[in-house]
């Protein structure tokens, strides 16, 4: 079968939600197509679905020096190192990617997050209004995150009168 079909299947594998199957079709694809930024891209979908964070941290590291101009290719590496390594490494990967992307929604919103999550609440809020006047659906977003509890709890408290 071509690797653009295998390729094909894997995604509709990925859609479907069965990632072993997803994963076997990538596997068949040779090199070279099989390192094409298209077929990495669909191996880091499977990963992230395998919650295999080690390998996407690694793969996603490797993607970016190939397309340091994707911000999906950053978000991806920070959320994988958080999960392979720490909140604090993925933060500093966020914080480089902002340089190149100051404009990305996602990168000001998971920045909000690390922020709420060390406690730094205004900085905090100032990411993610920042998110959401890029991208109004962060707005959802931050109302459910649990990353942003922190936040919401002491809106909450800043807003009951006192007693």
């Amino acid at each position: 079968m071509f690797p653009k079909r295998r390729l094909a299947h894997a995604r509709g594998y990925l859609e479907l939600g069965l990632v072993a199957e997803a994963a076997e079709e990538l596997d068949r694809i040779p090199p070279p197509e099989n390192e094409t930024d298209e077929a990495i891209a669909v191996r880091m979908a499977v990963l992230q679905e395998q919650k295999n964070w080690a390998a996407l941290q690694k793969l996603a590291a490797q993607f970016i020096q190939r397309q340091p101009d994707e911000p999906s290719a950053w978000v991806t590496w920070a959320y994988a190192t958080r999960r392979a390594e720490s909140l604090a490494a993925a933060e500093q990967i966020l914080l480089t990617a902002e340089k190149k992307h100051p404009d990305e929604a996602t990168i000001q919103f998971n920045l909000g997050c690390y922020a709420c999550q060390r406690g730094e609440l205004a900085a905090a809020r100032s990411r993610v209004n920042r998110a959401i006047a890029l991208d109004r659906k962060f707005a959802e977003a931050a109302a459910t995150d649990p990353d942003l509890a922190p936040l919401r709890a002491a809106e909450r408290t800043d807003c009951q009168p006192p007693a």
